[in-house]
Order: structure tokens, then C-alpha cells, then sequence
């Protein structure tokens, strides 16, 4: 090695570099194997791709969802009344597919038991109790509102 800076000294400046780079790329070519730098490269690449998860998994949490409005449920009307074997229960009102022209018929569950479950609504329920869709309750209206539960005994 030194014979080789010694020579390198005594040459002219400008052919200096050319043998000091021909000196280390011959001793690195002749030092390295190619498969280590294989390995390197590979080592790179997982790096790499082992950090993509993470940036992504990062944006999931900056991401903002609206949450959506809860849609009330089923309102169910109930009444405790006995008006008589052969005679119905209808219920008219406005809201949920009820109408002041057309009663719904109520499901008997008892002798002295009625009850209707309504589609989910907007606003709030006005209704009216009937007997054959003839004889209306007496009072005001009653008002329930979406998805609630409601028992009454209805007076005629």
C-alpha cells in the first residue's frame, strides 16, 4: 500500500485521482461478494414496505364519519277494553299510515285487549279510538310519540 501512494505522489495532479479511484474500485469489487449486496437491497425493500401499514393505519383515525340519525322504531298502541264478542277496535289519526277518513283495525291479544303496532314516523301520532269504525271514544285525541309504547283505556 505504500508503494502505491508513493507512486500516486509522484505523478502529476491531474492523473492523481484517476488512480486513486481505480485503486478503490478495484479493492471494493474485489472485497464485496454480490450477494451481500443483494441481501442489502432486500433488507431496503421490507423496510420499506413494513413502514407503508403504518402511514396508512395512521390516516384511519384522522378520517371523520358523520354518524347517522337513529330512525325511531315501532310504536305500539294498546288498549284494555271489552267491547264485545263480534265488535272490533279501529284507530284513526294522522302520522305512521293512519287516516281521519279510514280506521285501521287493532289486533285482539285478550278478551279485554287490543293492540296495534304502527310503522316508524317522523313526528308524533294523533289518533282516536273507534268501535266497529262507527262509534268514536269519547274526550280529545290521544298523542303518542315515534317508537314509544302506549296503554290506554279508552272511555265510550
Amino acid at each position: 500500500m505504500k508503494k502505491i501512494k508513493k507512486a500516486a505522489k509522484s505523478s502529476t495532479p491531474s492523473t492523481q485521482p484517476a488512480v486513486k479511484s481505480k485503486a478503490r474500485s478495484a479493492k471494493a469489487t474485489a472485497s464485496r461478494p454480490k450477494a451481500k449486496i443483494v441481501k442489502k437491497r432486500a433488507l431496503v425493500k421490507s423496510k420499506v414496505s413494513a413502514k407503508k401499514p403504518s402511514t396508512q393505519a395512521a390516516a384511519k383515525p384522522q378520517e371523520f364519519v358523520q354518524p347517522v340519525a337513529q330512525t325511531p322504531g315501532v310504536t305500539t298502541i294498546t288498549a284494555h277494553l271489552d267491547i264485545g264478542f263480534g265488535n272490533a277496535l279501529y284507530l284513526r289519526g294522522e302520522g305512521a299510515g293512519l287516516s281521519w277518513d279510514r280506521g285501521t283495525t287493532m289486533n285482539c291479544v285478550a278478551n279485554n285487549c287490543w293492540s296495534l303496532e304502527l310503522p316508524a314516523s317522523d313526528r308524533p301520532l294523533l289518533f282516536k279510538f273507534l268501535v266497529n269504525d262507527l262509534s268514536w271514544s269519547a274526550g280529545q285525541d290521544y298523542t303518542v310519540l315515534p317508537g314509544e309504547s302506549l296503554a290506554i283505556t279508552p272511555t265510550f
